[in-house]
């Protein structure tokens, strides 16, 4: 019996007078959870739980979160060390396969991806079938869900091997896909991934090499940042899209179609797309001066603006993910030189970090600056347009995603996903023809 089947208590519960008792499960870390499987059955009702808060959903070995005291473990590591010394490779075969791999695994691991980073030349097509001007996320979800048309030797997901397959390829060509969808929205030829580069590397070199004339060296500060985004946006728990990617998968769904579905999540505005929400911010406040009518706004509860990028609806210290890239964006914005940083956007979104750390009312609202804040800096800082924020969080998570799914398939106990409701509309009513309706 796993860690988190262990049962450790019983709790009762006591409805119409009748007491019925509950499991109380514990698992490695967090809190004790009541299994509620038999509730339905044995009392004929059912919990309310509006987003699911307070529901754990799956049992899972991958990420741990500790949203009291701020830290955040992939397989038992901080992801802080991670981001320190490990590539985001590594972090994908730990993600995985539960284990940091030797020198031999991860060479192994390494060429599997490396062998499958191209895609298949006629995906290209797909493409010209978008508008010029369209989302690159929205390009995303289609050709991302199109995969399961080109790789039939990988949608059996009762298939151990193919399972596999699927899992290098998903992390092998989303950076490829990606960069291809920025390519087709700056109306520039395709840049065919070059694997003699690190990971991180060659998606910076397939998004910004434009001329065939002209050498195009990554620079390595570019690469760590990179690195960094990917690792700390790897997977974090059952969020919104990796629920969405399990309760696709639970219906036995291919896994290129689940992890379409987990894009399309990620694409709200409050869950990935929070970063690009972050520079539509600072452009919407324009210039330093006008800070202070927007921190005057924010204050007032009366009115519907707030700042996007600042505070947590879950940690209720801090997001370790947010120091990390903080370090890493003022990394970036140093290479970048004087001439960027003295971009009105750049100057806005330190000045506002500046008023976060010091000013009361911030400070006594947990209202810090977020992950969301300063990837979105880093990544504009990078060369990104602002519409490519989420697609660089897409390829990041895709290794979590991909992870969630192997676990789930792997899991006897999982059943497809069946949320209930409280239903409040109308009872059985009897039809009326139109012409007796008045």
């Amino acid at each position: 019996m796993t860690a988190g089947k262990k049962v450790t208590a019983v709790g009762s519960l006591l409805i119409g007078g009748k007491k019925y008792d509950l499991p109380v499960r514990s698992g490695t870390l967090g809190p004790d959870v009541i299994d509620i499987t038999t509730l339905y059955r044995d009392t004929g009702r059912f919990t309310y739980d509006p987003g699911f808060a307070s529901t754990a959903s799956c049992e899972s070995k991958i990420t741990s979160i500790d949203f009291e005291n701020g830290t955040a473990l992939y397989r038992g590591y901080s992801i802080e060390e991670l981001a320190k010394h490990s590539s985001f490779l590594e972090t994908c075969y730990l993600l995985l396969y539960g284990e940091l791999p030797t020198a031999q695994e991860y060479e192994a691991f390494e060429n599997r991806i490396v062998k499958h980073t191209m895609v298949h030349e006629q995906m290209t097509r797909f493409y010209s079938g978008f508008r010029r001007d369209a989302h690159p996320m929205a390009i995303m979800v289609g050709v991302v869900g199109a995969l399961s048309a080109f790789y039939h030797d990988s949608i059996d997901i009762e298939d151990p091997a193919q399972r596999e397959r699927a899992c290098i390829r998903m992390i092998a060509k989303m950076p490829t896909i990606a960069a291809m969808a920025y390519k087709y929205s700056l109306g520039q030829p395709f840049v065919y991934p070059r694997n003699e580069l690190k990971y991180s590397a060659n998606f910076l070199h397939m998004c910004f090499f434009a001329m065939p004339d002209q050498d195009y060296e990554v620079d390595p500060a570019f690469a760590s940042a990179m690195r960094q985004i990917f690792i700390i946006h790897a997977d974090h728990e059952q969020s919104a899209s990796t629920a969405t990617v399990r309760l696709a998968g639970s219906s036995g769904a291919n896994p290129y179609a689940c992890i379409s579905a987990g894009l399309a999540s990620l694409w709200g505005p409050v869950h990935g797309g929070a970063n690009e929400a972050v520079l539509m911010m600072l452009e919407e406040i324009g210039s330093v001066d006008r800070i202070p009518d927007y921190v005057k706004r924010a204050k007032d509860e009366t009115d519907p603006f707030r700042f996007i990028g600042f505070g947590y609806r879950f940690y209720e210290d801090y997001d370790p993910r947010a120091r990390i890239m903080a370090k890493a964006c003022r990394e970036v914005l140093e290479t970048v030189g004087r001439h960027h940083r003295e971009d009105p956007i750049f100057k806005i979104a330190l000045e506002l970090e500046r008023i976060a750390l010091s000013d009361d009312h911030f400070i006594e609202n947990n209202l810090r600056p977020n992950i969301d804040f300063y990837s979105a800096i880093t990544l504009k800082a990078l060369g990104f347009s602002t519409d490519m924020f989420t697609v660089v969080y897409g390829i990041a998570r895709t290794a979590g995603w991909i992870a969630q799914w192997k676990e789930m398939i792997d899991d006897p106990s999982q059943r497809i996903g069946r949320p209930r409701q409280l239903y409040n509309g109308a009872t059985e009513r009897n039809y009326v023809p139109m012409e007796d309706r008045s």
